[in-house]
C-alpha cells in the first residue's frame, strides 16, 4: 500500500519548470506571414519505397531505407530550412541546406514525387536539383555553420502543367548528401536520406502511401500515436527496424544528438566496437574496458533487441538479457540491498576468478483457464534457479521497448495525477496511484514514470540506473559502482565516471527522440497486382471494431488512450503533442498472481505501472518472429491472450469481460492491438 501522505496531493517538484527554454526551434512565423520550418536529416542507404527486390518480384529480403550506414554518427547529419512564403501571399518557397559538421559537396535534392508518370513506383521525382553556393563560385560546396547553399521554386511540380502553390499542397523532400572526396574520416561519401513530406503552409507531416503507387499523403491525426513525432508508414519492408527511427519532426541539431547517442547505445563497453559493422565502423576507444567488475551485457542494445524487448526466456538458459532485481527485508517495511548482489544480480564476472551468479528458468508452472466459449488458455509461470545464493527478495524484469520515452517524459504531472483515483471514488474498482520517487542527483521528489514500477522520474535517471546496474558503467547519475551495491555514500566519489556528462546527455537525448510508429489502421495504395507487405495487410473495419471492444471491456480505465504533452519540455519536438500511448503511467494493484516478492519504493510486490501499448503490433517484427515476443514484466506471457488472462486485482473486471467475449470480438480486439 502507498504510505500515508504520499498520495495524489503529495508535494513534488515538476520535472520541467514553466519557462524551460527549447534546445532547438523547429518552426516559427515571421511578421509578414512567411512560415519557417527546420527539418533534420540523417544518412541512409536507399529510398523509402524500395523493397529488397523489384516491386513486381517475389519477396527476397528487406530494403535498406531504415538502415544506419557505417560512420552514420559523425559528419553526416544535416537539415533543411524551409522558408514558405505562400502563407504571406507570395508564390515562392526557398530551401537552405544546413550541414552539421564538415563540408558537403554535390548534395542533390529531389522534390515532388512524379505521380503523373505511371511507371514511377519505388522512386522518381519531378524536380531534381542541387544546392549551389554563390560564395564558392556557384559550386555545390556547403560548409557547416553557414546557410549559403539554397534553392527555390515558385510552382507546384506535382501537377502537369504546373499549378500555383497553395496552402495544403504536398511536397516530398528527398535530399541526398555527398561528402568531400575523399571523405574526411575514411567513411563513405555518397548517401541517400529520409524522404519527408512537407505540407505548404503547415510544415512536416508523417505520411502514408495512397493510390496511385503509394503517393504521399499526411496520416490522419487519429493514427499518430506519437503525435507529430510519429514515424511514417514504411514501404521498404523493414518493420524489424521501425523502433530505431527518429521522431518525424526532429530538428537539425537534434538529429546530430540522436545519432551520437545511438552510437553509445550500440557501443561495447568492453572493446569499444559498434554492434553494427564492427569491422568497418571506427572503434570507440574511450569506452574500452569500462565494464564494471560484474555486468549482464556489454551494450545497451543487447538487452533491448533492436530497441525492443529482451530475448524470450527459455528453460535452462541464463537470463542474460533480463534484469533480476534483489533486496533484503529491513526494519519495518524498508528494503535493503541484498548482501551478495546489492540491488540486482550482475550475472557475468569481469574476471575468470569471479563467482558465477547466473540466473535461469528451471521450469514453468502451468495452469489452464477456460474462456466462456470453451477455448482453453495455458498460462505458464517461470520458476527460477540461482547458481549463487537465492536472494530473500527478488523480481525478474524483461527489458521494455524504448520508443516514445521522451513523449512520456513530456506529459505534465497534473495531467497524470488527474487520472489517479486512490480511493476509487467512481466505484469502478480501478484506483491508480502515482509513484513518488527521489531524484538521485538532487534529492527532489518527482513523479515516477519509467520502469515496470515507475521508479524512475526521467529518461536521464533511467539511463544512469541501467548503466550502473546492468553493465557496472558509472555516470554522473550514479558515479560509483558501489551505487549498485546500495552504498549510502556512493555519490561521494571524485573519480572520473565511465560515461561523461556530455555522453550521458547524448544517450538521454537519443532515447527521448526515438519516434513511435504510427498506427497501422489504414489500407495503403499499393499498385494493382503488387504484393502487400505483411505489416500493411490490415483490416480497418475489424480494427475499428476492436477499438470499441477495448473500450467496452474497460481496458481504457488503466490503458488511457490519449494524453497531451506539456509546453515545458526542453525538446520542441515533444511539446504540445496529442499522443496515444495507452497508459496512465500510474501504479495499479494487479493481484497476487502477478506479484513477486520485492517492494520498490512505494510500489508493493503486486503493484505495476500501466505498460504503454504503442508499438505492440510491431513486436513480432522487431523480435524476429511472434514466437520470440513476450509480455508482462517477467516475460511469462507468450501471447496477448495469456497476458490478458494473467491480469488480476484492479484489472480482474476487464479480464473477466474479455473472457466472456465471443471469438469474433476477441479477434477484433487483437486486430486493434496488433495495429498499434
Amino acid at each position: 500500500m502507498i504510505p500515508p501522505g504520499t498520495g495524489v496531493t503529495a508535494a513534488y517538484s515538476p520535472l520541467y519548470e514553466p519557462g524551460t527554454e527549447v534546445v532547438e526551434q523547429l518552426q516559427y512565423t515571421e511578421p509578414d506571414g512567411t512560415l519557417v520550418t527546420f527539418m533534420g536529416a540523417r544518412p541512409t542507404e536507399r529510398h523509402a519505397r524500395e523493397r529488397g527486390e523489384a516491386w513486381d518480384a517475389p519477396d527476397t529480403g528487406p530494403g535498406r531505407y531504415f538502415t544506419f550506414p557505417t560512420f552514420y554518427f559523425q559528419n553526416r547529419t544535416f537539415g533543411l530550412e524551409i522558408r514558405d512564403e505562400v502563407p504571406a501571399g507570395r508564390q515562392k518557397i526557398s530551401v537552405y541546406l544546413h550541414v552539421n559538421d564538415g563540408t558537403f559537396r554535390g548534395t542533390t535534392f529531389s522534390l515532388f514525387r512524379n505521380i503523373n508518370n505511371p511507371n514511377v513506383r519505388d522512386f522518381g521525382w519531378s524536380l531534381n536539383y542541387g544546392f549551389n553556393n554563390p560564395l564558392e563560385g556557384n559550386q555545390p560546396i556547403c560548409h557547416a555553420g553557414t546557410r549559403d547553399c539554397m534553392m527555390s521554386f515558385t510552382s507546384n511540380w506535382r501537377t502537369s502543367p504546373h499549378s500555383k502553390l497553395k496552402i495544403g499542397d504536398k511536397i516530398e523532400l528527398a535530399p541526398a548528401p555527398r561528402l568531400l572526396s575523399p571523405a574526411l574520416d575514411g567513411g563513405g561519401e555518397r548517401y541517400y536520406s529520409f524522404e519527408q513530406l512537407y505540407v505548404v503552409g503547415k510544415g512536416m507531416r508523417p505520411w502514408y502511401g495512397i493510390a496511385p503507387n503509394l503517393d504521399s499523403e499526411p496520416l490522419p491525426d487519429e493514427t499518430l500515436l506519437g503525435g507529430q513525432a510519429s514515424v511514417s508508414y514504411n514501404y521498404s519492408e523493414e518493420p524489424h527496424r521501425v523502433f530505431q527511427q527518429m521522431a518525424n519532426n526532429i530538428g537539425i541539431k537534434n538529429t546530430k544528438s540522436f545519432v551520437q547517442g545511438r552510437r553509445l547505445f550500440h557501443t561495447s563497453f568492453a572493446d569499444g566496437t559498434h554492434s553494427e559493422h564492427p569491422n568497418s565502423n571506427p572503434v570507440f576507444t574511450e569506452h574500452k574496458g569500462q565494464l564494471g567488475p560484474r555486468y549482464n551485457q556489454a551494450r545497451c542494445i543487447e538487452c533491448h533487441t533492436a530497441n525492443g524487448r529482451s530475448a524470450a526466456p527459455a528453460v535452462g538458459a541464463r537470463l542474460a538479457t533480463l534484469s533480476v532485481l534483489t533486496g533484503a527485508a529491513g526494519a519495518g517495511d524498508t528494503v535493503l540491498p541484498d548482501p551478495t548482489y546489492g540491488w540486482n544480480v550482475q550475472q557475468v564476472p569481469g574476471s575468470a576468478s569471479g563467482p558465477s551468479y547466473g540466473v535461469s528458468v528451471a521450469s514453468f508452472q502451468k495452469t489452464v483457464r477456460t474462456l466462456a466459449d470453451g477455448e482453453q488458455v495455458e498460462l505458464v509461470k517461470p520458476v527460477y534457479s540461482f547458481s549463487g545464493p537465492v536472494p530473500s527478495l527478488y523480481s525478474v524484469r524483461q527489458a521494455p521497448q524504448v520508443i516514445g520515452m521522451g513523449l512520456l517524459e513530456a506529459v505534465a504531472e497534473p495531467t497524470i495525477l488527474a487520472l489517479a483515483d486512490p480511493d476509487d471514488a467512481n466505484g469502478d474498482g480501478v484506483r491508480g496511484v502515482p509513484h513518488w520517487v527521489n531524484n538521485p542527483e538532487t534529492g527532489k521528489v518527482h513523479l515516477g514514470r519509467f520502469g515496470w514500477k515507475a521508479t524512475k522520474a526521467s529518461v536521464r535517471h533511467q539511463v544512469g540506473d541501467a548503466l550502473v546496474k546492468d553493465m557496472g558503467v558509472t555516470s554522473p547519475v550514479f558515479p560509483s559502482v558501489s551505487c549498485q551495491k546500495g552504498s549510502p555514500d556512493c555519490r561521494s566519489t571524485t573519480a572520473a565516471t565511465s560515461v561523461s556528462e556530455t555522453e550521458l546527455q547524448r544517450m538521454s537525448d537519443y532515447l527521448s527522440l526515438i519516434g513511435v510508429p504510427a498506427q497501422r489502421s489504414l489500407r495503403s495504395g499499393y499498385p494493382e497486382g503488387i504484393r502487400v507487405s505483411p505489416e500493411h495487410d490490415v483490416n480497418p473495419p475489424l480494427i475499428q471494431r476492436g477499438s470499441a471492444v477495448f473500450a467496452e471491456a474497460r481496458c481504457t480505465s488503466c490503458h488511457t488512450a490519449q494524453l497531451t504533452t506539456s509546453n515545458t519540455h526542453p525538446f520542441a519536438e515533444l511539446r504540445d503533442q496529442t499522443i496515444r500511448p495507452y497508459t496512465d503511467l500510474l501504479l495499479h494493484d494487479m493481484g497476487p498472481e502477478l506479484a513477486d516478492t520485492l517492494t520498490e519504493g512505494q510500489a508493493a510486490p503486486s503493484m505495476w505501472r500501466t505498460q504503454p501499448l504503442w508499438g505492440l503490433g510491431s513486436l513480432k517484427f522487431v523480435q524476429g518472429g511472434a514466437q520470440n515476443v513476450r509480455y508482462l514484466h517477467d516475460g511469462r506471457a507468450r501471447t496477448l491472450t495469456e497476458a490478458i488472462m494473467w491480469h488480476g486485482g484492479e484489472a480482474a473486471g476487464s479480464r473477466d469481460r474479455f473472457a466472456a467475449l465471443p471469438k469474433a470480438d476477441r479477434d477484433a480486439l487483437f486486430a486493434f492491438l496488433e495495429s498499434l
